[in-house]
């Protein structure tokens, strides 16, 4: 055992690899950024217009650049009649939207301050039941950016960011106390956060986000429902915050490879469902510290694929009350981790006669009932290292990964105790949901493909394991 220590040790020297860099915490809108206007009282023609215009009226705005900043007061409806750019000549917030009922679409704003004091935004909202859509936001600060704007709508806008270090971005998407707010058809990209503050009942659904920090990140924010969705290249596709009662369903989460890498983050959640899912090529498809929260209902996990990544699920020991089941787990490089010491016995991998697949299963079905005649359990000497010491990953698929397999298997006194088990392993995997058409996704493409390797792979694997066929064979 101390031979296994002393490799542990070299391993981390050799490694070099520092400390997981924690994600610095997110401040909420700046008790300093404005709440009233600090758009410049000098008009432009478009400023003109709408100053004249009665409450209720709607707007066309012939096509044109037009240099100025907008501030509606009232109840409007103002539209786009063909390209019309609005440019903010890289100072303050371009448009504000202080009075209720404001419709506006069809625009491209571009070119805010930099300001991270004073939050520079291309859209805020400040009165509810606002309509924005249709709208190219791009080379700003903050992106949209609504506080206390409830019952509104962000619709098909494509929002991108400054050029800028990711640490001196603004949010592309901002809602602070703005419930029952609808967030569809967006593609935001190179930001650094899409964040609800305080927000209840949004539904955020067939959304595209990539290339930031967190694709989507929940902080206080209950009863919302996160459907059909793509969030790629971010380090982190999902983050959800000491939030009750979130549904996440149909999502697509791959390739969230930052400093954390989490799919799918669960940070003191309750009342939770993710259900399936498509987790493919992140550092961790999902981590779990601290949810559920309340004992009296589990968090529940079922009909999920994860997919090559590094890690299929991270738990922290803390991590108690989680109901994982009808779930494919295929060629993870570990499936199943504990950060830090601890088994999952407070976390059960089956419901009824449904527990997961697995693709490191070694099992077989004798009677062909689509369920493995043993159960499965991770005790891999090499994989509980690796849980104590992350950077012997540094040594995957090597010589010395699989001399410790040897000697754990050889030798039963260093063998390490299981960290979890399914008691009703599935023969064959649940079938991945069809993936959805999306205009607004510039990562369909690669989604569409892993959902097909994750098939054909599992389709392999079900015809060496099972070649019989058995009850319920197609996928």
């Amino acid at each position: 055992m101390n031979r296994l220590r002393l490799l542990a040790a070299v391993a981390s020297l050799l490694a070099c690899v520092p400390a997981q860099a924690t994600q610095p915490d997110h401040a909420a809108p700046s008790a300093d950024a404005p709440t009233t206007s600090t758009v410049p009282t000098t008009l432009g023609e478009i400023g003109r217009r709408v100053a004249a215009a009665e409450p209720g009226a709607t707007l066309v705005i012939e096509p044109g650049v037009y240099h100025e900043h907008l501030r509606l007061t009232k109840p409007l409806t103002i539209r786009a009649g063909g390209k019309v750019i609005i440019d903010g000549g890289g100072s303050g917030d371009i448009v504000e939207i202080t009075g209720p009922d404001v419709t506006f679409q069809g625009f491209t704003v571009r070119n805010t301050g930099i300001d991270l004091d004073k939050e520079n935004a291309a859209i805020r909202v400040l009165a509810p039941r606002a309509v924005i859509k249709d709208n190219i936001v791009e080379d700003v600060l903050f992106g949209i950016d609504l506080r206390e704007a409830p019952d509104s709508l962000i619709s098909n806008n494509r929002i991108g960011g400054k050029a800028l270090d990711i640490a001196r971005r603004g949010d592309g998407l901002r809602l602070w106390r703005s419930d029952r707010t609808i967030v569809e058809d967006n593609v935001i990209h190179d930001g650094r956060d899409a964040i609800l503050w305080y927000s209840k009942g949004v539904v955020v659904r067939r959304n595209t986000g990539l290339d930031s920090r967190y694709g989507l990140h929940l902080m206080f924010s209950d009863d919302v429902t996160i459907t059909d969705n793509e969030f790629t290249r971010n380090s982190v596709g999902i983050y959800l915050m000491y939030s009750t009662g979130v549904e996440i369903a149909g999502n697509r989460l791959i390739q969230n490879r930052g400093p954390s890498g989490y799919g799918l983050g669960l940070k003191e959640t309750d009342r939770f469902v993710v259900r399936g899912n498509l987790m493919v090529g992140n550092r961790s498809g999902i981590y779990i510290d601290g949810s559920p929260l309340a004992p009296d209902v589990p968090g529940e996990f079922s009909a999920n694929t994860l997919a090559g990544n590094d890690v299929g699920i991270t738990f922290l020991p803390s991590a108690r009350g989680n109901l994982i089941y009808a779930n494919n787990f295929i060629d993870n490089f570990n499936q199943i981790a504990v950060a830090g010491r601890g088994n999952l016995d407070a976390n059960q991998f089956w419901k009824g006669d449904a527990g997961n697949f697995w693709s490191d299963y070694t099992g077989y079905d004798q009677n062909h009932d689509g369920v493995g005649d043993f159960v499965h359990e991770s005790a891999t000497l090499f994989e509980d290292l690796m849980d104590r010491e992350p950077s012997l990953r540094l040594f995957l698929f090597s010589p010395a990964q699989q001399a410790v397999e040897f000697v754990g298997r050889a030798v039963p006194a260093v063998r390490p105790e299981p960290k979890f088990t399914d008691e009703v392993p599935l023969m064959r995997p649940v079938p991945v949901a069809a993936l959805p058409a999306s205009s607004s996704s510039t990562r369909m493409p690669l989604a569409a493909g892993g959902a097909i390797l994750v098939l054909f792979g599992s389709g392999l694997l079900r015809l060496v394991r099972d070649p019989a066929g058995g009850p319920g064979g197609a996928l």
